[in-house]
């Protein structure tokens, strides 16, 4: 079984290299990795690991954490195809997409590139709840949900402590982040249960994404 571990641990040469070597021996095979940040000496990666079947997922943490000043931030289930393509390929798909097809693309896509849960593109208005326009499987339902921060001038994270999440949301520990798509009575919204939260490189790479999906849908198909 697959499963994602969220690493934070000192921007050092050689510190992910023994959490190879420690997981390797463990018998715990690295199938990929993301780099999510670094700077001021403190990297955050992304790894999905195949766990051997006489394991429990709680020996990944204990592997993981073996190794001095390594921490891991979260660990979950990792269920989808592993690429090292996938801003690309959906680049590459809206640019082929014929019109109206384009929130689709993104709702279906995003939770691949972002390892999360489900996306959403959502239209709203001042003193209305918002429409979906487009929705993932396991997206949870937003209509007749208020949502303060629409019309949507600027990104920003979603934690899943904010007051205006409905009650059953915070109990599954919903985090989210959101931009606007193509002016501010649109966004897209990622999100994932159970954490963890998103982080500001995440977003930016939300906003970068979206940014060239807007510019692209507006040209021709190729």
């Amino acid at each position: 079984m697959s499963f994602l571990l969220r690493l934070v641990m000192p921007d050092r040469p050689g510190i992910l290299g023994a959490v190879a070597t420690a997981l390797g021996t463990a018998g715990i095979d690295i199938v990929s990795l993301d780099v999510l940040e670094r700077g001021t000496g403190v990297a955050v990666d992304d790894v999905v690991v195949d766990l051997p079947p006489d394991r429990l997922p709680d020996s990944l943490i204990t592997v993981a954490q073996s190794v001095p000043d390594v921490r891991v931030e979260s660990l979950r289930p990792f269920a989808g195809p592993l690429d090292t393509h996938r801003e690309l390929e959906l680049l590459d798909a809206l640019a082929h997409a014929g019109g109206g097809t384009a929130e689709k693309l993104l709702a279906a896509e995003l939770p691949r590139v972002f390892h999360s849960g489900w996306a959403v593109v959502l239209d709203g208005t001042p003193g209305r709840t918002a429409e979906v326009r487009a929705a993932s499987e396991a997206a949870p339902a937003f209509e007749g949900v208020a949502l303060p921060w629409m019309p949507m001038t600027a990104p920003r994270l979603l934690p899943s402590d904010d007051d205006w999440l409905p009650e059953r949301w915070q109990e599954m520990a919903i985090e989210m982040m959101a931009t606007p798509f193509g002016g501010e009575a649109r966004a897209v919204v990622v999100g994932r249960s159970g954490g963890p939260a998103f982080r500001r490189s995440e977003l930016l790479r939300l906003v970068h994404l979206t940014g060239i999906a807007a510019t692209v849908t507006h040209l021709p198909p190729a």
